[in-house]
């Protein structure tokens, strides 16, 4: 199973990511790789892969990707492999993806469930962007106006979780995840 979580910028997704890792090790996390710049905290190998423009292309060319997305200026790629060492693991895999990745990963890939990660209110997802102290006010504008498309895709994920509180939002997933592992389909294939 492919647990994807998705949102607009400011909505918690990698706050909700990290959170989900330490409690359940079951998951295995999609590394994926991009060509921005590494924010503050973040490490190579662990949040992402910090490749070069030319690198990314190089990877491209070599299909080393199961999808790609330019976003907000920077190319991201989520990379095949994690999706072969979760089926020899038998591990399910957690991604944090933007709504045209989730789109794209759900057409290719069957056994998905795609969570709709949402701020508070849009003035709480600019306060955590502003937050990161690394972006410029135009930047949080052109996420700003994006985050209005991507909301506009709710109708098609399978879930919607509202983040107002950290751990009550990782709960939230969390049950969502236990639950679609038992559930009836997933497990038999449907009757």
């Amino acid at each position: 199973m492919m647990i994807i979580i998705s949102g607009p910028s400011g909505a918690g997704k990698t706050s909700v990511c990290k959170a989900l890792l330490k409690e359940d090790t079951e998951l295995l996390y999609s590394i994926s790789a991009t060509t921005r710049e590494k924010r503050k905290g973040e490490e190579e190998g662990v949040d992402y892969y910090f490749i070069s423009e030319k690198e990314f292309k190089n990877w491209n060319k070599e299909g080393k990707f199961l999808e790609t997305e330019m976003v907000h200026g920077n190319h991201y790629g989520t990379l095949k492999d994690v999706i072969s060492k979760s089926e020899e693991d038998k591990t399910e895999v957690l991604m944090d993806v933007d709504v045209k990745g989730k789109i794209s990963l759900c057409r290719k890939i069957k056994n998905t469930v795609s969570i709709f990660l949402m701020p508070p209110t849009m003035n709480e997802a600019v306060k955590r962007i502003k937050g990161r102290n690394e972006e410029e006010e135009n930047e949080i504008k052109n996420r700003m106006e994006t985050a209005s498309s991507e909301i506009k895709e709710i109708k098609d994920f399978d879930y919607l979780v509202v983040n107002k509180n950290l751990k009550e939002t990782v709960d939230i997933v969390k049950a969502i995840i236990v639950a679609e592992r038992h559930k009836v389909k997933k497990r038999t294939g449907g009757f």
